[in-house]
């Protein structure tokens, strides 16, 4: 599995906000915290697939709200992208995927749920 850097999530971040929207970092967030809540799953064999990968990248970056704004697109973004740099692409539907992310900031959607909805998306 191909994974994504701190910087590439910010990077992606930087693609999605809005200029309207309040730009940065939140000041007592860190990316590189949420990203190794994802790492510290990997290590302990609770990421089996790309999917549910992809669907921890999606959850955690929405609900760790390091930025100041967009974290829901960023989210998706990220979720998205790390699908894509390992083969898989997705068909959805804009408004229900925007759903699903606002489900998982409010920690209604989970990572599993995230990943099995994935999975039905595959082209």
């Amino acid at each position: 599995m191909k994974f994504l850097r701190a910087s590439q999530v910010v990077a992606l971040h930087q693609q999605v906000i809005e200029s309207n929207e309040l730009q940065g970092m939140a000041s007592d967030k860190s990316i590189e915290t949420i990203l190794a809540r994802i790492d510290n799953r990997l290590v302990y064999g609770m990421i089996v697939d790309v999917y549910e990968l992809a669907a921890c990248y999606a959850c955690y970056i929405a609900v760790g709200h390091s930025f100041n704004d967009a974290n829901k697109p960023t989210a998706f973004a990220a979720m998205d992208i790390c699908l894509a740099i390992n083969g898989i692409e997705l068909e959805f539907d804009a408004e229900e995927a925007g759903n699903m992310m606002i489900r998982a900031a409010q920690s209604i959607t989970d990572e599993t749920e995230l990943a099995e909805w994935l999975r039905g998306l595959v082209v």
